[in-house]
């Protein structure tokens, strides 16, 4: 850790950085900065910068709010778009207590507190996010509805395209972080993109992605337009998923991979996604947090992907969990994909509910049912219930009364996030409960 400390400050001087931006997200997700001068940054290795922790969603009381954010130098990068001298660079923070003790209301050590059980089992856990988000032009007005970029659709090429250059523009802004993306694309819907990063330790993946969703922003307001996480933005289109490809390794070994077993799939993995599965309503609330996040599980729209019942199968794509095709030549891609979560979840909580209930499922030696072959989505409710396959939470009000009696989410969130989530979801709801929206007053104005 000296080392890594040295390093940083030796390149703030070398690259002439004169601001150091220090990241962390509150309980929601959001991210948050404070700048301090390089001078600062011994001190800040040591002690941490105060702040005052009342202030950010979720976590103190103002009667306790002082606390630390302290910079992990393992994730220190130069800001590309800030590149010319004087620069500035960015660290994500752990959030302490004042006594230096890792504070209960930070994301980031929820996580870490998760991935430390799964070591004490022999386990590291890797992630792989489809990341998918929209386009749209100018700046969100409120009441006028977005405009998209473009009209391409699924794989598009469009030459001199706005998407084709943003891309372009955001891939290297990216990968001059040190975050490698695998894939980029037009997706389904008018305006719609998506960039895959590559495989990665969650805690890294989950950095990458708060990294990701701010870059995204950045670029867009060079290029004069607007990038949108939220997971339903037009009605008539697809949402903005984030499928996530999660694997379990046991040093280099893959731990869902078994040489002659059908698909690959190990014991280990088909308790995992047996764990996935029993507790999916549970955790829906994390992984699909906000009350849009439900239009685009159960909103449809052309060429929808969004899994709206718990079922898994082998290479389909209308289930909430997928294993993907096994190449013969790669023991290590066995793997399962989660195909629920939105691209504005929290991925620290996130990745964490995911692995909690995936090693429940191997604790517990869960049997994994029957893989759903067919689509669905074309099933009638009746055949759905004979196949034993329930509806995910179809609002953000029944999944809070789900996430509230599950031991697991409230043991892995810890009792302070899992009550403040709640409370911030419940009044999110009751929000929304009030609005009279626009397609009532279209509905029935005109003829009650």
């Amino acid at each position: 850790m000296e080392r890594q400390q040295e390093f940083v400050l030796r390149t703030l001087e070398e690259r002439d950085i004169r601001f150091v931006r220090l990241w962390f997200t509150d309980v929601l997700g959001f991210l948050k900065s404070v700048a301090v001068a390089p001078a600062e940054l011994e001190q800040a290795f040591s002690e941490g910068i105060g702040f005052d922790g009342s202030a950010i969603e979720g976590f103190t009381r103002v009667a306790e709010s002082d606390m630390l954010a302290k910079p992990d130098p393992q994730t220190f990068q130069i800001l590309p778009w800030r590149a010319e001298s004087p620069g500035t660079a960015r660290m994500f923070c752990d959030i302490l207590m004042p006594d230096g003790a890792a504070s209960y209301a930070d994301p980031r050590w929820v996580l870490k507190r998760t991935l430390a059980k799964a070591a004490e089992r022999g386990f590291t856990f890797y992630t792989h996010p489809e990341i998918e988000f929209y386009l749209f032009e100018g700046q969100p007005k409120p009441g006028k509805a977005p405009e998209p970029v473009d009209r391409s659709g699924y794989f598009d090429l469009t030459p001199h395209g706005v998407g084709h250059d943003f891309r372009r523009q955001a891939i290297t802004h990216l990968e001059s972080m040190g975050i490698s993306v695998e894939f980029s694309h037009h997706e389904g819907g008018p305006g719609q993109q998506e960039i895959d990063l590559r495989y990665a330790d969650a805690l890294s993946t989950a950095d990458n992605i708060m990294t990701f969703r701010h870059v995204m922003k950045e670029v867009a307001l060079e290029q004069g337009v607007f990038a949108s996480f939220m997971p339903k933005p037009l009605a008539e289109h697809p949402g903005s998923g984030m499928h996530t490809h999660l694997s379990l390794f046991e040093g280099d070994r893959n731990a869902f991979h078994e040489p002659g077993a059908e698909y690959s799939l190990s014991k280990t993995g088909r308790s995992f996604i047996a764990g996935l599965l029993r507790h999916a309503g549970e955790l829906t609330a994390v992984t699909n947090q906000f009350v849009n996040s439900y239009k685009r599980l159960f909103g449809g729209g052309d060429r929808s992907e969004a899994p709206s019942y718990i079922s898994w199968g082998h290479n389909n794509r209308s289930a909430l969990v997928r294993v993907p095709m096994y190449k013969p030549s790669k023991s290590q891609s066995t793997r399962v994909e989660v195909r629920s979560l939105d691209s504005a979840c929290n991925p620290y909580l996130a990745f964490a509910v995911l692995l909690a209930a995936g090693l429940k499922g191997i604790e517990e030696g869960y049997e994994l049912p029957a893989g759903a072959e067919d689509n669905v989505w074309t099933l009638t409710d009746a055949e759905r219930r004979a196949l034993g396959i329930e509806p995910l939470p179809s609002s953000l009000s029944e999944a809070i009364s789900r996430m509230e009696d599950s031991e697991l989410v409230a043991e892995t969130l810890g009792e302070h996030v899992f009550d403040f989530f709640l409370r911030n979801k419940r009044a999110e709801w009751s929000d929304y409960r009030h609005q009279v929206t626009p397609f009532e007053l279209n509905r029935y104005l005109p003829v009650l």
